[in-house]
């Protein structure tokens, strides 16, 4: 019986791989949690080798991971609290 491309470990890891290197074209820490996400549920089907999930459980905890990377991120990139950017120069100068 053949495997669906989704329960494979190695299509998430690769969709971790072009969501990072989408998060370097586009920055912003957007695309790192989904990119984080996608990389642990790879790391997940790869532990647990032989047990299959079904698309909807790994969806979810996709979406948990990802949520969960991007709380993380944005605590730990975060300017402190109450302090604004500011520029200098301009970048046409």
């Amino acid at each position: 019986m053949a495997v669906p491309f989704w329960a494979l470990w190695w299509v998430w890891c690769a969709a971790a791989l072009a969501l990072g290197i989408l998060e370097v074209l586009a920055p912003g820490f957007v695309f790192l949690g989904f990119a984080a996400g996608s990389l642990g549920v790879g790391v997940l089907l790869l532990t647990l080798g032989g047990q299959t999930f079904g698309l909807p459980a790994l969806i979810f905890i996709f979406a948990a991971l990802s949520l969960v990377a991007w709380l993380i991120l944005r605590r730990a990139f975060a300017l402190p609290r109450g302090q604004v950017k500011t520029f200098e120069t301009d970048i046409n100068d």
